[in-house]
């Protein structure tokens, strides 16, 4: 009897991956009839271009995604498990299509950030992400961001301090240097609390976001580990299960303390008191209203969680890859630093000038150097989206749920976009006339652009006049040479190294 029912299921389940592998295919086919100029990444039935992947870690996925539109071109149809139907652009007039739907679904790897970071910005879609999207950006109006760089002064300062031990020394990954700078400066923006990892890098919420991160990027490249069913009996699930406890239990406790702490601060200001605190993302968060109502603690969460994730990941990415280059381009290091004297004065003054909102907009070089390190190395090589039956292309309707990667790495490093890519040259972005703003996505476009852009440019810039203020970069040997991995930012695989002199 037994054997029976397992022989039945066994039928089911061959007879299942049977005909959705026919159906796939029979879609993509259609596909590439009515959109001829896309090409092919050579598939196989039920494995489609899976096979190419020969490499599984993180240097390996980017070398083998980079290496597709090399070997078959700009806009390619690929095929997931069991031929599942995807598509993978770089060409800007097929981006704006994308970006531009009227109704944008996210990818399932969006999924998996969901028990760290909820159903926020960056996880939702539809009603649920435009609304969101409309409490939130008020939060990062021009005077608040103003209060948010006294922290970035401040950690900036730290920073500084710590590489003392590394001036006149041997080359040094700055990477890490860079990641816990960033991690203080989101900290206090939006909690209000000074992780201090700067002095303490081994704190257990620390150490949690590092590993969580790690996880969700095995997952979403092993193709078995897709079902939360069967994660979650695994020994990956079960760790991520226990990091989600201390993330979550970290910002809960966060969240109650700034809530007796506002509550403090008006009984102190209503008897005329003059006790107020800084004001913080999640302060801004905890006093929103909609329809009359708070925001649920769940919710608030989230978005504070989302805050953290993508301010100082996406940060360190870009600050490090800015010095790596800087330290390989003198005159364009001097440069800046000539900039930055003739904003502050003196040389040596700007270490005790207060870096203002104002000041920071004078630097117009400065600016062309983070945007040409966002060209040459973007700190979110890929945008992953997911057709909701409304997408179309040169008129095609992309079928419901076909997965769209756009590859912006390799747009931004395409030469008939931008002539001599592999050359560190900020001036490209000293006329922008005639440049189509898919071309160039950094944080994204459309409607779905990152609301915190303008944050993330006042802090990286902070953080540059400061460093550049106090040393002066040099390039490390040739056995150092820069190499990316992409986990869910882009990352030196190998770390990115450079020396330092005090000026």
């Amino acid at each position: 009897m037994l054997l029976q029912v397992l022989a039945t299921a066994f039928a089911i389940g061959i007879s299942w991956v049977v005909v959705t592998v026919l159906r796939n295919r029979a879609t993509i086919a259609r596909l590439k009839k009515l959109l001829p100029h896309f090409d092919a990444v050579p598939s196989l039935p039920v494995l489609g271009t899976s096979y190419h992947f020969k490499d599984p870690s993180p240097e390996g996925i980017f070398a083998t995604f980079s290496g597709f539109h090399r070997l078959y071109g700009r806009n390619l149809f690929t095929e997931g498990l069991f031929n599942q139907p995807a598509i993978q652009i770089t060409d800007p007039k097929v981006i704006e299509q994308v970006v531009q739907a009227r109704t944008i679904e996210k990818t399932i790897i969006y999924d998996f950030m969901v028990p760290w970071l909820g159903t926020g910005l960056v996880t939702s879609a539809g009603a649920k992400w435009a609304q969101r999207r409309k409490i939130i950006t008020p939060t990062f109006h021009f005077k608040i961001l103003e209060d948010f760089l006294v922290i970035m002064n401040h950690q900036a300062d730290v920073f500084i301090d710590k590489l003392t031990a590394h001036a006149g020394g041997p080359n040094f990954d700055v990477y890490e240097y860079v990641t816990y700078c960033a991690l203080d400066i989101i900290s206090e923006s939006a909690m209000g609390v000074k992780l201090n990892t700067q002095q303490h890098p081994n704190a257990e919420y620390v150490q949690a976001v590092k590993e969580f991160l790690d996880l969700v990027h095995k997952r979403i490249f092993n193709p078995l580990m897709r079902s939360n069913i069967i994660y979650s009996w695994t020994e990956a699930g079960q760790r991520q299960k226990k990091l989600e406890s201390v993330l979550n239990n970290f910002m809960d406790t966060v969240m109650q303390e700034r809530k007796h702490s506002l509550i403090n601060n008006a009984a102190h200001e209503s008897n005329g008191k003059n006790h107020s605190i800084k004001t913080t993302f999640l302060d801004l968060l905890l006093q929103t209203r909609h329809d009359d109502e708070p925001l649920p603690d769940k919710e608030i969460r989230g978005e504070v969680n989302t805050f953290m994730f993508a301010g100082h990941e996406t940060i360190t990415s870009c600050v490090s890859f800015a010095l790596y280059y800087l330290s390989r381009n003198p005159n364009i290091q001097q440069k800046v630093y000539s900039e930055i004297v003739s904003v502050y004065g003196a040389e040596g003054n700007v270490r005790s000038a207060t870096i203002t909102l104002p000041s920071l907009q004078q630097l117009k070089y400065m600016d062309m150097v983070i945007k040409e390190t966002l060209r040459i190395s973007p700190s979110v090589p890929f945008i992953g989206r997911s057709s909701a039956g409304d997408m179309t292309v040169d008129g095609v309707v992309i079928p419901a749920e076909t997965e769209v990667l756009i590859n912006i790495y390799i747009m931004h490093n395409d030469p008939d976009q931008y002539p001599e890519p592999d050359r560190f040259l900020p001036e490209r972005f000293e006329d922008e006339d005639g440049k189509t703003s898919f071309s160039y996505l950094p944080f994204s476009a459309g409607i779905r652009s990152c609301v915190g852009q303008r944050f993330a440019m006042l802090e990286m810039k902070t953080i540059l006049v400061k460093l550049l203020a106090n040393y002066r970069m040099l390039p490390c040997k040739q056995e150092n040479e820069l190499q990316f991995k992409s986990d869910l930012t882009l990352k030196p695989s190998k770390g990115a190294f450079i020396q330092i002199l005090e000026r």
